[in-house]
């Protein structure tokens, strides 16, 4: 009983609207990604985390990363990117190789069938995100919530990695 004391007190040191605000969040990111994922699947047998892996190389300079770089774009652990990769490189989606300088660096980078994948995936994805987000929204709802975001991933003062790679997709 004591840990559920100590737990309800430290939850009740939240206003009830800073409360509701985290409660929506993540109810909100975990319902609309788990709707898009299954969306993805059904339509066209691609994840969303595959998806994203091939989203961010198609947004890289000539289509390329790091592994350590792409782990950190799409928000995964190196070995489960590295799990990824193996599915995606097995449907030649994407392709790694040594670095030429440094063969000790290991890089991914779409493939021409990767991009026709996406091609074909983004319409359903972009759909996807306007049914379940964006089209639930106003524009200035949309525009509050982009600066909140802005400003929840600012770092010393910087936009942080984490918020760029969608945002050059305008």
């Amino acid at each position: 009983m004591i840990a559920r004391a100590t737990l309800e007190k430290e939850w009740s040191r939240l206003s009830p609207e800073e409360r509701a605000a985290w409660a929506g969040f993540i109810r909100a990111h975990a319902s609309i990604v788990k709707e898009l994922d299954a969306e993805l699947k059904a339509s066209h047998g691609l994840p969303l985390s595959s998806f994203d892996v091939l989203i961010q190389l198609s947004l890289a300079p000539d289509g390329r990363m790091q592994m350590f770089e792409l782990a950190e774009a799409v928000h995964l652990s190196r070995s489960a990117l590295t799990r990824q990769v193996d599915r995606l490189e097995r449907q030649g989606l994407l392709e790694r190789h040594r670095g030429e300088r440094d063969p000790r660096q290991v890089f991914a980078r779409i493939t021409e069938q990767g991009l026709e994948r996406l091609a074909e995936t983004t319409p359903t994805h972009l759909s996807g995100i306007r049914e379940r987000f964006l089209g639930r929204l106003s524009q200035t709802q949309l525009k509050e919530l982009a600066d909140i975001w802005s400003q929840l991933l600012k770092t010393d003062g910087q936009q942080s990695d984490e918020s760029a790679g969608y945002n050059n997709i305008r």
